[in-house]
């Protein structure tokens, strides 16, 4: 994910600093100043070549058009647009990774195209008082993490034009119920006994750490559900927390021991629409599926039903964190298999 905004330094308003920003935005900032993570999210097939594609193969979208590039890191999707034909493309980002896009920008032959700005999106001053369109790699682990969808939907409400397009619009949710008890009692189990001594209380705080991880598919023992989906033509912060039921269809005999949750994200301004996953089922991206233990261990059969409610809003003192609550119920006629539960858990 690229961080929340980038560029040159004379449209920066007074106090716009990482040094003076709290220690846990100046944190969020400072994580994209280094190369690594730049390198991981350029080398992710699927998201680089999705975005490649969807602003390439239109061109007569992007022709002679005004592109804001949110949270622009190394300028990738920046040079993208001009390539397609963007008449310009403001480029914004806080971290100082902003200098080394200007060197990529100028190396590549497109300083006259391309304004970088250093920044928050929300206090840099653009050249221009509307875009045409607005591009972003703004997702997060459990798609909302780190909160950047604020800043996009901060940027389209200020700068985009009417009937003006965002790249990508939408992105929906998905979970599904997964059998990992070997990896449950490796990471929760320890804390029972460690070198001979009860550790529980770290166990406790063990099971309210999603664990971000690649999940095999043949883990995976319910359909997956789509939870909520976000257009972000219409979304609003306050659409960003939300109490919403799920329902997962058991495939087979097995346990359950977590919930997972990962996201799609589509294109659909495209001539022809452009989606990717996310899920356990598809190729590898960096944000991989976010895993969630339960305490208890489902004992499910095929045709059963896991219920429950998925809540997520924001963490009061840093609202780039997420509390996430589930609720889990097994609906089954076996009354030596009934089972409900809840779990709380933060991305932090």
């Amino acid at each position: 994910m690229t961080s929340n905004t980038a560029s040159s330094q004379p449209s920066l308003k007074g106090g716009n600093r990482i040094a003076d920003m709290e220690h846990s935005e100046a944190h969020y900032f400072n994580s994209y100043n280094h190369h690594g993570i730049h390198e991981e999210m350029l080398k992710d097939e699927v998201r680089t070549r999705s975005y490649r594609d969807a602003i390439y193969q239109n061109g007569h979208l992007f022709k002679d058009k005004i592109v804001l590039d949110v949270g622009c890191g190394t300028s990738i999707l920046s040079m993208f647009a001009v390539r397609a034909g963007a008449k310009h493309v403001i480029g914004v980002d806080m971290s100082t990774i902003i200098e080394k896009a200007k060197e990529i920008v100028e190396r590549n032959g497109m300083t006259s195209k391309i304004t970088l700005l250093q920044g928050k999106m929300e206090e840099v001053e653009l050249p221009y008082p509307k875009v045409d369109i607005i591009i972003s790699e703004w997702m997060g682990y459990f798609l909302l993490y780190e909160s950047m969808l604020d800043t996009v939907l901060y940027a389209r409400d200020k700068y985009l034009k009417k009937d003006g397009l965002i790249f990508p619009d939408k992105a929906t949710i998905f979970m599904a119920g997964i059998e990992d008890g070997d990896y449950k009692e490796e990471k929760i189990g320890f804390w029972d006994n460690v070198w001979g001594f009860d550790y529980t209380p770290l166990k406790y705080t063990a099971m309210t750490e999603p664990l971000v991880d690649t999940v095999d598919i043949k883990a995976v023992v319910t359909d997956p559900t789509a939870v909520i989906s976000f257009d972000l033509y219409t979304v609003t912060p306050a659409d960003l927390a939300f109490s919403l039921p799920y329902s997962l269809q058991v495939r087979r005999n097995d346990f359950v021991h977590a919930l997972i949750a990962w996201f799609d994200i589509e294109f659909s301004a495209c001539h022809k629409p452009i989606r990717f996953s996310t899920g356990p089922h598809t190729k590898y991206t960096h944000w991989k599926q976010t895993v969630f233990y339960l305490q208890d261990v489902l004992t499910v059969e095929a045709g059963e039903q896991i219920t429950g409610v998925l809540e997520n809003k924001p963490n009061e003192k840093n609202k780039r964190d997420l509390d996430i609550k589930i609720t889990y119920r097994l609906d089954t006629t076996d009354i030596h298999r009934q089972a409900q539960g809840e779990g709380s858990y933060k991305m932090c």
